[in-house]
């Protein structure tokens, strides 16, 4: 018999409850339990940032924890990015500056550049690079992203770049 764990926490701003075994990392509870795709298995060891979500307002790789110590946390993931239709100018600098190709690695990207921004308006490039050096891109090079980014902290907080 599978020992079920019962886990309440708040994801992207909606208190969720889900059951889970003590074994099952965070990464697949939110794809299979909470049908949040968005979070991409890369590697599955923490490593390329393609499951990067915030804990508590924290970056976090969600292949990395288990599903029951979510418990009473809150957790962001790329969905929770948007607001409903409106896309976040990180998401529209992305799409207009081409920087993404297969999208496994976007969403990582995406939440990572969001805790940067949030944290510092205005980073330097070598910052950007800095915050983004735990997300790998195995398509596109980084300088697009690095640009998506700079964009983005000029739109959101009108700095230069």
């Amino acid at each position: 018999m599978i020992n079920r764990t019962h886990v309440h926490c708040t994801v992207n701003g909606d208190e969720v409850d889900f059951l889970s075994s003590d074994d099952t990392s965070l990464l697949d509870a939110l794809r299979d339990e909470l049908g949040l795709t968005g979070v991409k298995e890369g590697c599955g060891t923490g490593d390329c940032g393609a499951c990067s979500i915030t804990v508590d307002g924290k970056l976090n790789c969600a292949c990395l924890m288990f599903a029951p110590e979510a418990e009473g946390t809150e957790i962001g993931t790329v969905e929770g990015i948007a607001e409903g239709d409106h896309l976040h100018p990180l998401q529209q600098t992305f799409l207009e500056g081409a920087a993404l190709q297969c999208g496994i690695c976007t969403p990582g990207f995406l939440v990572a550049a969001k805790v940067l921004l949030d944290e510092n308006p205005a980073p330097t490039e070598t910052e950007i690079r800095y915050a983004l050096a735990g997300n790998l891109c195995r398509c596109t090079g980084y300088d697009k992203i690095i640009h998506a980014v700079q964009e983005a902290a000029v739109q959101l907080n009108g700095v230069t770049k």
